[in-house]
Formats: C-alpha cells, sequence, structure tokens
C-alpha cells in the first residue's frame, strides 16, 4: 500500500521522518514521499490548512491510499484531513499497533496488542461515533449506526474482558517464576532499542535461531531459553524492542510481558554503537528511560554496545568513552559475528545468584567416574584431587542440583558438603 509520511514539528523538536519511514516499511507500506512543516499544531488538521492543501495534490499526484503521521491525532483531525485528502490518516501509535499485530505470535502477544488499541479507542469512542454519523469518511466507515453510549460500551466492555484473560495468563507466569526460584535459575533479560540486535545476541548467547531481520520490532512475543553460562543455567529472555515515545498504553498492556525484566536478575542493555553517537545517545536515554517506567530501575545493568564490527578501533573506543558515564557496565561487542562474547558472559557471572559450592569425597569405582563424567557435564567443576583409592571433587551449581549431586553420593557410599559461594 501506497504511503506518505508526515510530521508537524516545533523548530526545538529533531526530525523523527527516517525513524517514521522505518516504522512505515516495517509494516509493509511502500513509502512514496514525504511532508514535514515546523509549527505549532493545528487544532483542525495538526499540520496548517496550506499543508493540507499541499498534501491534497501530492495524494492526487501519486495515488497514495494512506497518510501516516508521526504525531498523535485526534479524532476530529483525522476525520477532517480524511474529508480534505480522500484518504485514511493515522497515527504513529496505530502504525506501533499495525506492527504489533502482524508480528505477534502467542495468544499472550495478541491479546496485549487488542488491550493497546481498546485502550486507545475508549477515550476516543464517543467523538468517533459522533464524526461518524456526519458523513462516511475513510477511518471512520459504518460508525453512524452506533449510538455513542452503546460503542463506548462496547469498548468498555471489551477491555474488561481482555483485562480478564491476561489476569489468568499473568497468574500463570508468576507461578512459572516462581518455579524457577525453586530450581535456583538466574533470569537475564534482553532489553533495547528495536533493531539493535537484541535477537542477534539472543541466538549468539542461547545458539538458537528466533526470527532476525532488519525491520523494526522483529520481537513482539518474548522468548525464552535455558542457556549455560560457564556451567551455571540461565534463563535467557529476549524481549520487546523499545522505542522513542512508546506510549503508555502500550506499555500497561503488555505488562505481563515487561514483568520479566522487571523480575530479572540482571538486564542485557542492547546498544546499536554503528550509528551516530547523537543517535546512540537519544536510543540509549529513551531505553534507561523505559527501564525506569517499568519498575526495572533496582535490576543490575550490562550495556552490550553492539555492531562493533561496522566501527574501526579507534571509533569503537571513542563510542565506549562518549558513553560510559551514562551506560551501566558497556561492553564492545558484535553479536553478528560473536566478538566479545565471552568476555559478555564473563562479566555476567557476578550477577548470577543463588549458587552454591559443594564438595565430596567418593571411592574410585567405574559407577563413581562414570558419575564424575556426568557432572563434568551439568555443572561447574572447580577440580577433582585423588588421594589413593578416593577423589575428591569441587563444584558449583544451583542449589536443587546440589541437592540432587548430594543424593547420589550418599548412595555411592561417598560424604557431601556444602558452602554457599560469596
Amino acid at each position: 500500500m501506497k504511503a506518505l509520511i508526515i510530521q508537524r514539528r516545533l523548530r526545538s523538536e529533531p526530525s523523527s521522518l527516517d525513524e517514521l519511514q522505518s516504522l512505515a516499511e516495517s509494516a509493509g507500506y511502500t513509502v512514496v514521499d514525504s511532508l514535514e512543516q515546523v509549527t505549532k499544531p493545528n487544532p483542525r488538521y495538526q499540520i496548517g490548512r496550506g499543508k493540507v492543501e499541499e498534501l491534497a495534490e501530492l495524494i492526487a499526484q501519486n495515488n497514495i491510499e494512506k497518510t501516516i503521521f508521526d504525531n498523535e491525532l485526534k479524532p476530529v483531525q483525522a476525520y477532517n484531513l480524511a474529508k480534505e485528502t480522500g484518504v485514511e490518516a493515522i497515527d504513529r501509535f496505530q502504525l506501533i499497533l499495525e506492527i504489533f499485530a502482524q508480528r505477534a505470535s502467542t495468544s499472550e502477544a495478541k491479546l496485549q496488542i487488542q488491550l493497546a488499541k481498546l485502550r486507545y479507542e475508549l477515550p476516543r469512542a464517543k467523538e468517533k461515533v459522533r464524526l461518524g454519523r456526519m458523513s462516511e469518511q475513510p477511518g471512520f466507515m459504518g460508525l453512524g449506526k452506533y449510538e455513542v453510549d452503546l460503542y463506548y460500551e462496547t469498548t468498555r466492555r471489551g477491555i474488561h474482558y481482555v483485562e480478564e484473560k491476561l489476569k489468568k495468563m499473568r497468574r500463570k507466569r508468576r507461578l512459572h517464576r516462581a518455579r524457577r526460584l525453586e530450581l535456583g535459575f538466574s533470569s537475564v533479560s534482553l532489553a533495547g532499542y528495536t533493531n539493535a540486535g537484541k535477537s542477534l545476541l539472543f541466538n549468539a548467547l542461547a545458539e538458537e535461531t528466533v526470527s532476525v531481520d532488519t525491520g523494526l520490532f522483529t520481537t513482539v512475543s518474548t522468548t525464552t531459553r535455558v542457556v549455560n553460562i560457564s556451567k551455571k543455567k540461565i534463563l535467557l529472555t529476549d524481549t520487546v524492542g523499545f522505542i522513542d515515545r512508546l506510549p503508555l498504553t502500550l506499555i500497561e498492556a503488555f505488562q505481563s510481558t515487561l514483568e520479566e525484566t522487571m523480575f530479572s536478575d540482571l538486564i542485557l542493555l542492547v546498544v546499536d554503537v554503528g550509528e551516530s553517537l547523537e543517535m546512540i545517545e537519544r536510543k540509549l536515554s529513551c531505553c534507561l528511560d523505559t527501564i525506569q517506567k517499568i519498575g526495572a530501575t533496582g535490576v543490575p545493568v550490562i550495556t552490550a554496545l553492539n555492531k562493533i564490527d561496522l566501527l574501526s578501533a579507534d571509533e569503537i573506543q571513542c563510542r565506549t568513552e562518549a558513553v560510559k558515564d551514562v551506560a551501566p557496565n558497556p561492553i564492545p561487542i558484535s553479536a553478528l559475528y560473536k566478538t566479545n562474547t565471552q568476555l559478555l558472559k564473563q562479566e555476567m557471572l557476578p550477577y548470577l545468584k543463588n549458587y552454591v559450592q559443594a564438595s565430596f569425597s567418593l571411592p574410585v569405582t567405574d559407577e563413581s567416574m562414570s558419575f564424575l563424567s556426568w557432572l563434568f557435564n551439568h555443572s561447574d567443576v572447580h577440580h577433582v584431587k585423588y588421594e589413593g583409592d578416593s577423589m575428591n571433587v569441587v563444584f558449583e551449581s544451583s542449589p536443587w542440583f546440589a541437592e540432587k549431586v548430594k543424593g547420589k553420593v550418599e548412595q555411592l557410599g561417598g560424604a557431601f558438603s556444602t558452602d554457599i559461594s560469596s
């Protein structure tokens, strides 16, 4: 579908048309042209009357099928624009919802998107019906049949219905989280601006193949895998990407998904350092603000400065120096080529809690040697010392796994002891 993108901004505000174009293309639109106006918002159209006439001409000349505004559109503005141009006008939030709806792969993600749409619609419902009853315009078709209060009430009930379904899913997620705590697994969440390379880093750390492409918001449904970091098992979660001016409505709708970040032991914040320094600082600030908004400020953060394969050694050093006072614990990496991923893993180790250091002694037999071989494959064995006909072993693991080892050691006639690591 052919689209034209528009931004109305103040002189003090930066242009966002490049990002808006990337969003539109991610949603499947072909961006034919763009318009930008530096002025105060017009209450009737968002842009000025003269710019509306210019917009109408461009639409007619290029067979444009939809206009996409970077600014939030009030119902009356969208209605007036559609009436003047003959095509539907949507705003940035509606565009992001379209992308999310296309990318959602789980029932929970689909419900979260439905909830965000309904919450967006509710304060606009009465005005949309009033305008739709005046005359049908693109984006306002069929609303004339609704009574104002009926449409509002239908929307409100829809919100309640979806919220109840999501509450059940949240309870289930909490049970899973409690079970993971019992097992002693540490939890690490990947966060970052959309298209920073989170899913690529997830694949590098988890040796997985979750969907990766160059579009924005590749990840909408979360993915969690058990990953070994120096033989310590952790749960690594790839979450939805952040974006500047991510609407609060969307953050609230994805609350149950974002809880995975809130309750993590560690956040890996992925930043694309292949961009300009101004862009890096803007996106980093956006990510840190979003982490604060979702209530995860108390969670330790390691910043993965990704895409260093696009830079020279001097550029890497320059960018690392430039962000070191803002980016917590910065580590330059390339998720694509797995450069410094081992260093990143080493930096993660101090944050992986609930691990027990244990030791045991066993008589040397074929069965105990087979058990030792199994232990090497499932835990972090620090050292093995042979004394006469017995072996002394020191290893580190989660508490539940240590208990499993203890049972086997005692079964084989050995002695077991634990010491909580500092």
